[in-house]
């Protein structure tokens, strides 16, 4: 098995649960860059988002018996992981406010209120609006920032995303929902005239 990647993430898993190192190189191949571009969106930090990755895996391989497995894929019991693995840094909340300017420059709008089952997203060439939009995500509550990062940023359907935070389905659409209602209903608010900093990264 070692040699072949043609391997489901489950069968990989099992061969790693057995103490075959080789399957989880595999899954850490197969899973790292996903892991690392999820935490570098939410700490706007590189060497914190290595860092991270890295305790994401050895945390992995200690719980490698408990994986849970979305599909037939352990990404989002990982990203669930690497969630934990945030809270706890102290560091990630410092560095939070500046992960919007890092992550293509996404906007929820309200048209995406059409469809609760996905999660509309489009580029930005305004400053001003990235300012009021990192802003307004930064002030939503903690368990809809969540499903935002986690279906925006790591691009999880709300199936993957409810494995991740542990939580159901309709919990996720629930938390969605009224994310969505909440930004668009703060971005099409007037907003106070304001000059954006000549240092800041955009």
């Amino acid at each position: 098995m070692a040699a072949n990647t043609g391997y489901g993430d489950a069968a990989l898993w099992q061969a790693a649960a057995a103490g075959e190192h080789a399957a989880f190189r595999q899954l850490f191949d197969r899973h790292a860059t996903a892991v690392y571009n999820y935490l570098y969106r939410r700490t706007a930090d590189w060497s914190a988002a290595e860092d991270l990755t890295a305790a994401v895996f050895l945390q992995a391989w200690r719980r490698r018996r408990e994986v849970v497995f979305d599909r037939d894929s352990a990404l989002p019991w990982l990203l669930g992981v690497a969630r934990l693995q945030l809270r706890n840094a102290t560091r990630s909340r410092a560095r939070y406010a500046a992960a919007l300017n890092r992550v293509g420059r996404e906007i929820v709008t309200q048209e995406s209120l059409t469809d609760p089952a996905d999660l509309v997203a489009r580029r930005l060439d305004d400053a001003q609006q990235v300012i009021q939009l990192r802003s307004a995500i930064g002030r939503l509550p903690r368990q809809q920032r969540e499903v935002i990062e986690l279906c925006v940023y790591a691009g999880l359907d709300q199936q993957a995303a409810a494995l991740s935070l542990g939580i159901s389905v309709s919990t996720v659409k629930s938390r969605l929902h009224r994310a969505r209602q909440r930004l668009a209903n703060e971005l099409r608010a007037p907003q106070p005239a304001s000059v954006a900093s000549p240092r800041e990264e955009l």
